[in-house]
Parts: structure tokens; sequence; C-alpha cells
């Protein structure tokens, strides 16, 4: 059931794009969150699995609209070189009321139940939707639009999908973005268990350091990427990233746990560059084809998050565990491998940007 949320924001991408093009960033993204606000109150009423399951599915579909149409509204608003700095901002912020969320969230959970949390829930969501409406703008009074809505529609998925440059960027995120949540959401707690044979409170604290180093990245990695460049600094953090897997894949076991925290605090960090890669692929394609690039390219982030947190299971399961419950060391060596492997070989590819140019500032003004 959780993972219904991550395949439903997945399956929407593509068609959120046309929509976010044709009608515009600030009608579809508050009307996407009213279904939020129905699956909140249908998961907090729910009587059985199948409804609860609903529900979750429908707050994944009506909350796969926030980030993108956040992205497209930017793109209006601020110049070219500082539309991966918003970003990431933005997305910090949202990090950071993750992290903030968890100690409140946990005593409501305690005092309350879950139900009156989700049921809180939707009127918040409710008001949010209400304020997009009211106070935020598609672009500056001052901008015309770039094309005619009709002739925006004009424009489908199969000149992106042609386009070598999406699927260089694209895979790059899949790896990128999938490994990290795959490992932050799920993997790096029985990693930390089974490898170093660590307590729950210990495992706390070193998850801890990932999403600490997530959220600092988060916060950095679009002012780093306008500032030098967004495909010298993917390169410089990719390299880090295979670093940091292959030490989880190598040396885990003879590690003491600060330097595991370190080694997954940058591990976090580096994975926070998905975002500089959504504002990337917006200078391949001309303006009226926003909308779609980023959702196609965050359509392989979520679905590189799905397939890598099962695949991952899938190869782990395929060792016996031991008597006490824990997979042996070798399992993880090998998961890890797999996946460093395939990461170097997509930013190995994504390298090759090098000889390519953006969409030219004429092509951007017309």
């Amino acid at each position: 059931m959780t993972s219904l949320y991550y395949v439903c924001f997945a399956l929407v991408q593509l068609p959120l794009g046309v929509a976010l093009d044709r009608f515009g960033a600030r009608r579809v993204t508050s009307s996407m969150m009213l279904i939020t606000v129905g699956g909140c109150l249908l998961f907090a009423s729910a009587s059985s699995l199948a409804s609860a399951a609903l529900g979750r599915a429908l707050i994944g579909v009506g909350m796969a609209t926030v980030l993108m149409g956040a992205m497209q509204i930017f793109s209006q608003w601020f110049p070219s070189n500082r539309v991966a700095t918003v970003s990431g901002f933005m997305t910090g912020l949202s990090s950071l009321g993750g992290m903030l969320a968890s100690t409140p969230l946990s005593w409501m959970n305690e005092t309350l139940g879950w139900r009156v949390i989700f049921l809180s829930m939707a009127p918040l969501v409710l008001l949010s939707a209400v304020a997009l409406v009211v106070i935020v703008r598609e672009r500056k009074p001052e901008t015309p639009p770039t094309q005619p809505v009709a002739a925006r529609t004009q424009v489908g998925f199969s000149q992106i999908f042609r386009d070598s440059r999406f699927w260089r960027i694209g895979m790059t995120c899949f790896f990128l973005f999938g490994t990290m949540q795959a490992v932050q959401s799920l993997w790096a707690g029985p990693y930390l268990f089974d490898v170093l044979r660590l307590g729950s409170i210990e495992v706390g604290n070193v998850l801890l350091a990932l999403n600490i180093g997530l959220v600092i990245g988060y916060f950095n990695s679009g002012w780093l990427s306008d500032r030098y460049g967004v495909l010298p600094v993917v390169i410089i953090v990719g390299v880090f990233f295979l670093f940091c897997l292959l030490s989880l894949a190598l040396l885990g076991l003879w590690m003491p746990v600060s330097l595991i925290m370190l080694v997954l605090a940058i591990f976090g960090f580096c994975g926070s560059f998905n975002m500089v890669l959504l504002s990337q692929v917006r200078t391949m394609f001309p303006p009226e084809m926003t909308g779609r690039a980023l959702t196609a390219v965050n359509m392989l982030a979520f679905v590189g998050t799905a397939l890598l947190q099962w695949a991952m299971g899938v190869i782990i399961g395929l060792f016996e565990p031991s008597a006490d419950g824990h997979y042996p060391v070798s399992a993880y060596t090998t998961v890890f491998l797999l996946i460093a492997v395939a990461f170097g070989l997509a930013l190995s590819w994504y390298m090759t940007l090098r000889r390519e140019k953006p969409v030219s500032q004429s092509v951007v003004a017309s």
C-alpha cells in the first residue's frame, strides 16, 4: 500500500505534462490537490485495506503535480540562471518540513491516531489549493504567453522521447534519485541492521545523518549548479555518489559507525542533485514543451524508485539469512555493486552531453 503513492505518482506524470502545457500550472496544480483532499478523507475513514489503498493512491495522484507545477511557474518568473537555485531552495524547504514533521506526527499518532492526522490534513491541503488560485500567477504581468494554447498542445511526447539528450538526463535521474530514495526510504535500515548489527537507536542516528545531508544538498544544489553549471556539478556529484555506493558495497563491514554516517551524509547530499537534472532538461526543449519534458524525467525518477526498491529486495532475498534473521554481508555487497555499475554506465553516457548545446535564446524567446 505504501508503494502505491510512488506508483501513482509516476503513472500520472505524462498526462500531467500535457495538462500543464495546455491549461497552466496554477489551475492544474490547484485542481489536482482537490484529489488529495478526497484521498485524505477516504484514507481517514477507510474500513478495509482496499479503501485505504484507494485513498493512498488518490493522495499520490493529487500530489504528483505540486513539484512539476512549481518548476514550470519558476521557469516563467525567474531567469534561466536562477531556476535551479529557486527549485532547490523549495525542495530543501519541503525536505526540512518532512524532518520537522517526524516527531510531531509521531506524537499525534500516539495521542490522536492516524485517522485524525489524515482528517486534519484534508483542510490544510484545501487551503493550500485555494491560496494557489488566489495568489499565484502563471507569469509576470508584462510577459505574454510564449505561444497560443492551441499551438502548445500540438507538440507530443514523441519529440522528447526521440531525443537522446532526454534519455541521458533521464537515466541519470533514474539511478541517482531512484537509488537514493530506495536506500533512504527502505534499505538503509536493514543494511545497518544486518551488516553493522546496529540497534534501533543507532540506526535512527545514522539515518538522521543521511537526511541532514539530503536537506543540505537540496538547499545548495541549485545554487551550485547555477553558479558553476549543471553539467560539471552533476558529473562531480555523480562521482562522489558512485564512491559512496562502492564504499557501502566493499567497506561497510570494516567502517566505524562515524564513517558510515559520513558516507551516508555524502550519499544523501549527492542524491539531492536530481532536482538540477529537472532544471537542465528544461533548457533542452522550447518553452511550450516545458511541462512535458519535466514530467517525463520525473516519471523516470519515480519509476526508478519503485523498480530499484523492489529489485534490491529481490536480490537480497536470493541469499539465505542467518538463524537470527540477518542477511549476509555478501547480499548487500552484490546489490550495491550492481547498482554502482548501472549508475556508472548512466553517468558515463550523461557525460557526453558536454558536446551538446541547450536550446538557443532565440528559440526560447520565440
